[in-house]
């Protein structure tokens, strides 16, 4: 196979994982927690909420600031509400 093909290929594989949404569950909707009650208990932990949704993944993933006042997006399982990524922002 010519390089150029394998490199291509490499390049088409290897972006594609790059562009996976995060998998939150895989539940049915009826289970998940209700999405106010859910934003107001991360409320009541500390956060200050910029913005919330529903993602592809099935994920609530929100914008805004920990209690410790640093940038968060954060994906959460809406069935447990367990956090399934964290990512700090500058």
């Amino acid at each position: 196979m010519p390089m150029r093909i394998l490199i291509a290929m490499t390049l088409l594989i290897g972006s594609s994982a790059a562009f996976a949404a995060t998998e939150c569950t895989t539940a049915d909707k009826s289970t998940w927690q209700d999405q106010e009650k859910f934003q107001a208990q991360l409320k009541e932990q500390g956060y200050k909420i910029n913005k919330f949704k529903v993602t592809k993944g099935n994920c609530y993933e929100i914008y805004g600031f920990d209690k410790d006042g640093k940038k968060v997006e954060i994906y959460h399982d809406p069935v447990t509400g367990k956090a399934v990524k964290t990512e700090y922002h500058d």
